[in-house]
């Protein structure tokens, strides 16, 4: 790929999505955002193939906010399916989803559309990439922002947070390269305790709440709890720590 190369970015909207056009055009790319406001829409199919025509490569970090698995799946399934056959009638290169550390041992619901996505992504029909990545640091805030109130419930999770930078940073170096299929985990610097992480929070918005540890239900809670989360092997480190990113940001919602 080469400066001038078109991107299409599916999920411009969301924190992430805007890092990475953010990134393209740093880079000398031209990013094209494949998004309703664009007349775009990745679940009926309208206007993709005008979207991705003259597109080198798509990078997918486009999301929905459920926990239901039957919607998680159908959304990841339906997108997935319409990006990737306008992706091959218009000649793209390289198509790069976006994922989670993890979806292969927490079996929640959401997680069950994540595994939908990479199945159809990896299947061979196209040149393709999956990049999983850890939790972002702002996913401690929105948590916090789901829960309003002066008592907080945070679930009890091993986490081992990164930068959305940083992640933004992998998909557009997965993109310009040559597919890899499932690439090398990206993680943050350490591991935390997510209602450690959301105390934090808490004190840097001057907020007077009190955070409270519960164990999620079921076989997946225990997973999460344990580490289920964290990267089982070497790979992509980021370098921000979540004391340098909460000095310099904003702790807001996130993208997911």
């Amino acid at each position: 790929m080469t400066e001038k190369s078109r991107i299409a970015v599916v999920g411009e909207t969301g924190l992430l999505g805007r890092y990475v056009v953010g990134a393209a055009k740093a880079a000398g790319y031209e990013p094209v955002v494949v998004a309703r406001s664009q007349g775009v829409d990745i679940i009926t199919g309208d206007g993709l193939d005008a979207a991705l025509h003259g597109v080198d490569a798509v990078i997918d970090v486009s999301n929905v906010t459920t926990l239901r698995r039957r919607t998680s799946v159908e959304f990841f399934a339906v997108a997935s399916t319409n990006l990737l056959a306008a992706g091959r009638r218009t000649g793209v290169r390289h198509h790069v989803a976006l994922s989670i550390v993890g979806v292969d041992r927490v079996d929640s619901g959401y997680y069950a559309g994540k595994r939908a996505q990479e199945s159809l992504v990896l299947d061979g029909k196209h040149p393709a990439s999956v990049l999983r990545a850890t939790q972002f640091h702002e996913f401690a805030g929105q948590l916090l922002d789901r829960v309003p109130g002066p008592v907080a419930l945070i679930p009890k999770m091993l986490v081992q947070p990164v930068a959305a930078r940083e992640v933004a940073a992998g998909l557009l170096a997965l993109a310009a390269a040559e597919p890899a299929g499932t690439a090398a985990e990206l993680a943050g610097p350490e591991q935390h305790q997510l209602v450690d992480l959301a105390r934090r929070v808490v004190q840097a918005r001057g907020q007077r709440r009190l955070v409270l540890g519960v164990q999620p239900p079921g076989r997946a809670g225990r997973a999460a709890a344990t580490g289920g989360l964290l990267p089982t092997g070497p790979g992509p480190r980021g370098t921000v720590t979540f004391a340098e990113w909460l000095s310099t940001s904003e702790p807001a919602p996130a993208f997911r």
